[in-house]
């Protein structure tokens, strides 16, 4: 074995054992995409991981000796890594985040199955960036990217665009409220830090408005789609944030709304702080962990405590499913990839459920579902589900 591939099985199993740190985990990503020699040590996995869950609820220790040898004789083929196994069951849900090896599961069959993901950009659409419209109070836009580093000022007021961020410096004395709307379209993202230092994280598809200075009793912003919120502590002034027809109060705390008008629900789920939310005469204060899940169309809002990992994925660079079907996962590639899906010949019940990279380009997901039964036409941008 060359001193190179030792380099790389270290870093595999610093990186199984949880020990590996995001440069290390880049490097090991772009070696195992460098070569479809070593690719094929992960198609070997799937394919034969597959085979066992098709014909057994349960895979018994005899049929993962079967796959490990399998594997042994790959590695001893094309001379790539070893890696290190699990014993594996039906029932216990495998997570394979390594260099575009992820999970996709079906609930409907009680099974689970690593996917392999390979990358193809031949025609391909490729994920979002950092992208946004800032709309100043004179209606003059500006048009903000990850690469951009300059000052907009407006009267008073100095907005610094600093790559992927936007931040206003604190001002005080204003003679009379500016408001600014920061719009990411379908296919971004944007980081924006407030005149209060607070910080607010708005998804594809999102919309934030704001005055350029928090002079009065409260701090009031108002918000579409989905926003990932740090508010900045003073509990003279408090912080308020409209959806549609809902309020939350906050005195300083992070929390998510989401409220996207192609949703079901309007879910505000709070991490730390303390904050209530409110619709008409209907209100909930919510502690850490807890989610208020707002019925547009009655009114009613119900208080449960939901995966916060999951609520929160798209933040840190991921989506993530739990029992969600086709149709949840076809509308947040749609906002992310920034494409029009067709579910005209959809007849699918099953529930899909994995965590998978908002880095990917659209063809490594619609791969990987596949491999667990939809089919997908992609023209363009539009995308035909079979």
């Amino acid at each position: 074995m060359s001193q190179s591939t030792e380099h790389y099985e270290k870093l595999l199993q610093k990186y199984l054992d949880g020990q590996c740190s995001i440069t290390e985990t880049e490097e090991l990503y772009a070696w195992l995409q460098s070569s479809p020699a070593h690719r094929s040590l992960l198609s070997t996995m799937q394919r034969e991981f597959e085979q066992a869950m098709n014909t057994r609820h349960e895979i018994p220790a005899e049929v993962s000796d079967r796959i490990e040898n399998r594997l042994l004789e790959e590695i001893t083929q094309h001379k790539v890594v070893r890696l290190h196994y699990w014993r594996w069951t039906a029932a216990a849900a495998i997570v394979l985040l390594l260099a575009g090896v992820y999970f996709i599961r079906t609930s409907s069959l009680r099974q689970t199955f690593p996917i392999v993901a390979v990358s193809n950009s031949d025609g391909d659409v490729a994920p979002g960036t950092n992208k946004a419209i800032l709309t100043l109070s004179n209606g003059e836009t500006v048009t903000l990217d990850s690469t951009g580093n300059r000052i907009i000022t407006q009267g008073k007021t100095l907005v610094h665009q600093r790559n992927g961020q936007l931040q206003y410096a604190v001002q005080n004395n204003e003679d009379a409220i500016i408001y600014n709307t920061l719009t990411v379209p379908r296919g971004g993202q944007f980081n924006i830090v407030l005149p209060d230092g607070s910080h607010v994280w708005l998804n594809a598809a999102s919309s934030l408005k704001y005055p350029t200075a928090f002079n009065g009793a409260q701090r009031m912003v108002e918000m579409q789609g989905q926003g990932y919120f740090e508010v900045a502590k003073n509990t003279k002034q408090p912080f308020f944030v409209k959806v549609n027809n809902m309020e939350v109060q906050v005195l300083g705390t992070s929390f998510d709304v989401m409220a996207y008008t192609d949703e079901k629900s309007v879910n505000t789920t709070l991490l730390e702080g303390a904050i209530k939310v409110q619709h008409g005469n209907n209100q909930q204060r919510l502690q850490p962990g807890q989610q208020a899940v707002l019925d547009p169309a009655t009114g009613a809002i119900t208080v449960r405590r939901p995966d916060v990992d999951q609520v929160i994925a798209w933040k840190t660079g991921f989506f993530e499913f739990d029992n969600a079907p086709l149709a949840d996962i076809m509308r947040q590639l749609s906002r992310w990839y920034d494409i029009d899906v067709n579910y005209t010949q959809v007849q699918d019940s099953r529930l899909f459920g994995g965590r998978i990279s908002r880095n990917l380009p659209l063809s490594d997901i619609l791969h990987m579902l596949e491999a667990n039964g939809p089919k997908f036409l992609l023209t363009g941008r539009k995308l035909i589900v079979k």
